[in-house]
């Protein structure tokens, strides 16, 4: 995880945090928990910490690492950076102070553009007034199925430039979202050998919202046994649309 990424809608990763716990429905086949087992059986430093059985496992305990901190700094070429793709910044375990660092940093590398996803909506809505904003942070959070439209609510209170929602993987209808102060839409379905399916109505009822509101929208997968199994066209079109990239300006 670093430089460069495999994941579409973004260029590379970043991990100040690694390590996370089991939250709702869409955690039950966490790619990251999968991947932290390899790594831990690896001896990679930074997956040797064990989660709690119940919600995390072997390697994906929550863990701190202020020694990438200066990662992105080191990056001169302008990056889309991916940050926690391993972890979750807002989890209870983070002190406020290292959250603040990693906005800190964020702020002081404005030719990147960061992209910060969590499903800790209701901390990140706390905590917002205690950060500085950069406006090269674009902000999101996980929304998989109607039962946690209240992680919308929350997300439109922060002071984020670009707010954003990853409904992947998508696991019901949202007809009930409303899109207002939301500035980008990732969609997918889940891949892994226990993947639940996908809806091609929940999935068009999302981009017909996008285009309603104006609302950029990314299509990343239909999933399945792998991310690539069943391709990335919706209704014979791959849609790739995504926020402007900004600068960063602290406000």
């Amino acid at each position: 995880m670093g430089d460069r990424s495999t994941i579409e809608w973004t260029e590379a990763t970043w991990n100040p945090t690694t390590g996370c716990d089991r939250v709702s429905t869409g955690c039950d086949n966490c790619y990251a928990l999968v991947l932290s087992r390899r790594l831990k059986a690896m001896g990679v430093a930074k997956y040797q910490t064990d989660g709690d059985p119940r919600t995390s496992g072997p390697g994906f305990g929550l863990a701190l690492h202020p020694d990438t901190l200066d990662i992105p700094r080191q990056w001169k070429a302008p990056r889309m950076v991916f940050v926690n793709s391993m972890s979750d910044l807002f989890h209870a375990k983070v002190p406020l102070e290292f959250v603040q660092q990693v906005f800190q940093v964020m702020a002081e590398t404005p030719q990147h553009t960061y992209q910060l996803l969590t499903k800790r909506a209701r901390r990140l809505r706390r905590l917002a007034d205690e950060l500085d904003w950069p406006s090269n942070l674009w902000m999101g959070v996980s929304v998989e199925n109607a039962d946690h439209l209240d992680r919308v609510d929350d997300l439109r209170r922060v002071p984020a430039a670009v707010r954003f929602l990853s409904c992947e993987p998508l696991l019901g209808s949202l007809a009930g979202l409303h899109l207002d102060g939301i500035g980008w839409v990732i969609a997918g379905g889940e891949s892994g050998p226990h993947h639940r399916p996908v809806s091609e109505e929940w999935l068009i009822h999302l981009r017909d919202a996008c285009k309603e509101g104006q609302v950029p929208f990314f299509f990343k997968q239909w999933g399945g046994r792998t991310p690539k199994s069943g391709g990335r066209e919706l209704i014979g079109a791959t849609w790739d649309e995504m926020p402007p990239r900004l600068s960063a300006t602290a406000h």
